[in-house]
């Protein structure tokens, strides 16, 4: 294992005997919440996993270092600290070599915690083909790291910013399944239906360890989507979602916001269209989808040790 790369002690000795394990990324810690609702999150996160029964390993590159495991203290300075690069594939060789700190995408954590071992991934919403990316070729380097990644990344569905049709073709393509999660309709984010279908509906964690054990004991390389419903209790009306989303993309545009900076643009706009309940529901997703992907890591551990 690279110098560049510390695997946080409790995190390693799980790996080593086989326990489950929960690798999560450290964007929305830096970038997709405020202080200090990100490092309440981020701790209730784990907290949650430890809970069910896993472990979990919030992924970061701090002043070069790639951490696969924060302790509490790292959180909280990576939540406070300025100028925190968003790293996708693209970006780890850059803030590694001029040791700078750097919080983790869904194709960057992805990337990482397939070095480390890691088989589950727990996150947000994954991203995707954005809306006019005809034109703008703006198109997530998730999709690709999900199509070669052997991970399984629980998600509430992809970003509804987003082109969810074209994200779904594009996933197709690189043949990534994605599953509902007790659901035959493809989640959008604040919404419990984005009104296109999933791949395939399965119900339990340990129909979804069974998916994974198949496909990579085929020797079929690449992620697996689960995609998790909100709860109910937190879901967002779709028009107002929906209109919200459609205002803060008209600001982009004028604006001229591009790449890597949509994201974070898009999600602090429609918190502030809809009077921060929009950050409301992200945060339970998060939790919900924690659970999931503990429940699952579970599940496959036990397929593994069989």
């Amino acid at each position: 294992m690279s110098t560049s790369i510390e695997i946080q002690k409790e995190v390693q000795e799980a790996l080593n005997v086989g326990k489950p394990v929960v690798a999560l990324e450290s964007t929305i810690i830096s970038h997709g919440m405020p202080y200090p609702d990100n490092v309440k999150m981020a701790k209730n996160v784990e907290a949650i996993i430890r809970q069910a029964g896993a472990i979990p390993a919030t992924i970061a590159i701090l002043n070069g270092v790639i951490k696969v495991g924060l302790n509490a203290h790292e959180i909280e300075m990576l939540a406070t600290a300025k100028n925190v690069h968003k790293v996708g594939k693209r970006d780890v060789a850059y803030v590694v070599s001029q040791k700078k700190t750097g919080a983790t995408t869904v194709s960057g954590t992805s990337l990482i915690a397939q070095m480390a071992g890691i088989k589950v991934f727990a996150t947000g919403g994954i991203g995707g083909v954005h809306r006019g990316a005809q034109e703008s070729f703006d198109i997530s380097r998730d999709l690709e790291e999900l199509a070669t990644v052997d991970i399984a990344v629980v998600c509430a569905g992809a970003k509804s910013i987003l082109d969810l049709g074209l994200t779904l073709e594009y996933l197709e393509t690189k043949g990534v399944e994605v599953i509902g999660y007790q659901t035959e309709k493809l989640p959008a984010f604040y919404t419990r239906s984005s009104g296109f279908n999933a791949n395939y509906r399965l119900d339990t964690p340990q129909e979804i360890a069974a998916l994974m054990h198949a496909k990579w004991s085929l020797g079929l390389s690449g992620g697996i989507v689960v995609a998790n419903p909100i709860p109910e209790a937190y879901e967002m009306d779709f028009d107002t979602i929906n209109s919200a989303i459609e205002k803060a993309l008209k600001e982009a545009n004028e604006q001229g916001i591009k790449g890597q900076d949509v994201t974070p643009f898009l999600l602090s706009k429609v918190k502030h269209i809809t009077e921060g309940s929009s950050l409301d529901s992200n945060i339970e997703l998060v939790y919900n989808n924690a659970r999931l992907a503990a429940e699952i890591a579970i599940a496959y551990a036990s397929i593994q040790t069989k």
